[in-house]
C-alpha cells in the first residue's frame, strides 16, 4: 500500500511539474479549457436563477378561488375546512365588502360603486400552494372547482405551463451544449497529452526497457489531464462569478423598476467543486484515449 502511495505521489509530482515546466503553454491550455467549461456553467447558473425568479414573481404561485353571490358564512368555513386538508401553503380570505371598497378607491370607479344598488362581488380566497408545478396546480384547481358555492376557479396555469416548457426546452438545449463542449475539452487534452507521448517517446522506450509497466507510464499523463481539466474548470467558475457580478448592479436596478427584489444567485462551493471534478474527470478521460492511442506505437 505503501508503495503504491508513493508511486501516484511521484505520478502526480512529476505532472506538477510538467505544468510548471511550460507556463506559457499550459496558461493557454487553461484558458481554452475555461472557455469551453465557461459557457455550460453559465447557462447552468441562469437557468437557476431563472427557476428563482419564476418563483417568486407574483402571482404564479396563486388560484383565485370565488365563491358564489349566496354564499353564506357557513359555507366560507366549510371552504375554510377544505382548504386546510387540501392545499399545502397559505390563503386569505377576501371577503365581498372589502373587495368593494377596493375597487372603490380606484380612480373614476367611486361613483360607479355608489350607483350599483347592491355588491356585486363575490366573498374569495387567494390561495398560494406551496407546490408550484403546473401539474400540481392544475390537479388542485380541478378539485377546488368541484367543491360546493364555488362558482369560479382562476389559475393562470397558461403562463406556469410556458413558463415550465421554456424552462425544460433550455435545459435540453444545455445538456445539447455541455456535450459539445464536452467533447471540445477531451479533444484538447488528447491533443495536448499526444504532444508530450511524442516529446518524451525516448524516455517512454528507456523506461519499457529496464521493465517499467504500462501502468507506471501511463499515470503521470492521466494526473497531467485530470489536473488540467481542474484547473480549466475553476477558471471556468472564476469567469461566471466575475461575468455575475458585473451584470449584479445592472439586473437589481431592472428588478427595482419592476418592485421585485430578485438578485442574481452566484455557484456555491459545492456546484464549483462539482465542475472541478467533471473538468478532472473529462480531462483524464481525454488524457486515458491520448495515452492508450500513443503508445500502441511502442509496441
Amino acid at each position: 500500500m505503501k508503495a503504491w502511495l508513493t508511486q501516484h505521489r511521484a505520478a502526480l509530482a512529476a505532472a506538477v511539474r510538467r505544468l510548471w515546466a511550460a507556463p506559457l503553454n499550459t496558461l493557454l491550455s487553461l484558458l481554452v479549457i475555461g472557455i469551453v467549461l465557461t459557457l455550460p456553467a453559465f447557462g447552468y447558473v441562469l437557468l437557476d436563477n431563472l427557476r428563482d425568479l419564476g418563483r417568486n414573481v407574483s402571482g404564479v404561485q396563486q388560484i383565485s378561488l370565488f365563491m358564489t353571490l349566496d354564499a353564506s358564512r357557513k359555507d366560507v368555513a366549510e371552504i375554510e375546512s377544505r382548504l386546510k386538508l387540501a392545499a399545502n401553503g397559505k390563503w386569505r380570505f377576501v371577503p365581498k365588502d372589502e373587495a368593494l371598497k377596493r375597487l372603490q378607491a380606484n380612480e373614476g370607479m367611486a361613483e360607479i360603486v355608489a350607483s350599483l344598488p347592491r355588491n356585486p362581488l363575490p366573498d374569495a380566497f387567494i390561495v398560494e400552494p406551496t407546490n408550484t408545478a403546473p401539474e400540481a396546480l392544475e390537479i388542485l384547481r380541478k378539485e377546488i372547482a368541484g367543491w360546493p358555492k364555488v362558482a369560479h376557479v382562476q389559475l393562470d396555469s397558461a403562463w406556469v405551463k410556458r413558463f415550465d416548457a421554456f424552462l425544460r426546452l433550455a435545459r435540453l438545449a444545455l445538456w445539447m451544449i455541455a456535450g459539445i463542449f464536452a467533447a471540445g475539452l477531451i479533444a484538447v487534452t488528447f491533443n495536448t497529452i499526444r504532444l508530450q507521448v511524442l516529446a518524451q517517446a525516448a524516455e517512454i522506450e528507456v523506461a519499457r526497457l529496464i521493465g517499467a509497466t504500462d501502468a507506471f507510464i501511463r499515470r503521470p499523463f492521466y494526473y497531467f489531464g485530470a489536473l488540467q481539466g481542474a484547473l480549466g474548470a475553476l477558471l471556468a467558475a472564476a469567469l461566471v462569478l466575475g461575468a455575475l457580478a458585473l451584470l449584479a448592479g445592472p439586473v437589481g436596478e431592472l428588478a427595482t423598476l419592476y418592485g421585485a427584489g430578485f438578485s442574481l444567485r452566484p455557484p456555491g462551493g459545492i456546484e464549483v467543486a462539482a465542475l472541478a471534478s467533471i473538468g478532472a474527470f473529462l480531462g483524464w478521460l481525454g488524457a486515458q484515449l491520448s495515452v492508450s492511442l500513443s503508445l500502441r506505437k511502442f509496441d
